[in-house]
């Protein structure tokens, strides 16, 4: 059994390790704060430009793209960027992506270098992360605190289709109105995640930068949309009894809520119901798993579903369509 931790015995003072965790968060400040602007964000009406809002965006590119939030840039058809030392530029919009809350604006002039990019997979609850932005105005703020909580979904919609932007990282590292957009660094200055709402007393979200949201940031880059495909579905992680669970080599599945009326998998036969244990071959446990396999490559292709249905394993091909609005 491990020791509780006593500083003391350790040859650090109180004022050592503050001082250590003070250089930590100085250090990543200084690293990230000058690759993140404030933007306010227009539209154009008959009188002239609307304001629309404000948030915060990162430079990632040698070549002035920078990531916000979709619901940043909603609406807008222009905007500007500031950055800490004063400098500005006129933006454009490349592209927004509403299911995954991210966008990716073009700065036109006087860009910044870009910030590193880390991944967020290999983060850890408790591990310190500092949030830079421009809460209520104030260019180039700095809040540090820790990741309180990994594996976080927020629910999203486009149409009909309903969505969940995954593995979502929770923080109590202080977020306000303008955070939305920033960046979330480790305490190695790469940018873990881009902070995207308030969730309430103490807890703030960040969009994690993974593999699957450089899929997202990269076709936004090249084409200014997402292209996804689209099931249908609705339904929730199910537990596996033991005999199923050794059978399949899976804990989990999901249970089928409800079948939208004329999609994809109506007609593939899939019903309310239904125990999903795998699509395209693979396992699936949460919506997040089948969401990974619906990208361009899986529109107008047949995808194997299999299911449990009254006892019985039932397999069924289902033709994903391309998600519209």
């Amino acid at each position: 059994m491990n020791e509780p931790f006593d500083i003391s015995e350790s040859g650090l003072g109180s004022e050592d390790v503050m001082d250590a965790y003070s250089r930590t968060v100085i250090g990543v400040a200084e690293e990230v704060g000058p690759h993140v602007a404030a933007v306010e964000m227009m539209r154009t009406g008959r009188g002239g430009p609307v304001r629309l809002g404000a948030g915060s965006a990162v430079v990632f590119t040698d070549e002035g793209f920078m990531l916000t939030n979709a619901h940043v840039v909603a609406g807008a058809t222009a905007g500007r960027a500031t950055f800490a030392d004063g400098t500005a530029t006129d933006l454009e919009i490349r592209g927004a992506d509403a299911l995954s809350d991210l966008a990716v604006i073009r700065g036109l002039s006087h860009m910044q270098a870009p910030a590193r990019l880390g991944d967020a997979e290999g983060l850890r609850v408790g591990q310190l992360v500092i949030a830079v932005g421009n809460p209520l105005g104030l260019a180039g703020s700095v809040t540090a605190g820790v990741v309180s909580g990994l594996g976080r979904s927020i629910p999203t919609a486009l149409g009909r289709a309903r969505r969940v932007i995954e593995d979502v990282i929770q923080t109590d590292a202080a977020l306000n109105p303008g955070n939305s957009g920033g960046a979330l660094a480790d305490a190695r200055g790469r940018v873990v995640g881009i902070n995207t709402a308030v969730a309430g007393a103490g807890l703030g979200l960040a969009v994690p930068i993974n593999a699957t949201t450089r899929r997202i940031i990269a076709a936004l880059m090249a084409d200014g949309r997402v292209r996804r495909a689209y099931l249908g579905l609705v339904s929730a992680p199910f537990a596996l009894n033991e005999t199923l669970a050794l059978r399949m080599g899976q804990r989990q599945g999901l249970r089928v809520a409800d079948v939208i009326a004329g999609s994809p998998a109506e007609k593939s036969g899939l019903k309310p119901g239904d125990l999903v244990l795998t699509v395209g071959r693979r396992p699936v446990s949460s919506a997040e798993s089948v969401q990974k396999q619906l990208f361009t490559e899986a529109i107008g292709v047949p995808l194997p579903v299999t299911v449990l249905r009254n006892g019985a394993m039932v397999d069924v091909i289902a033709v994903p369509v391309e998600l519209t609005d």
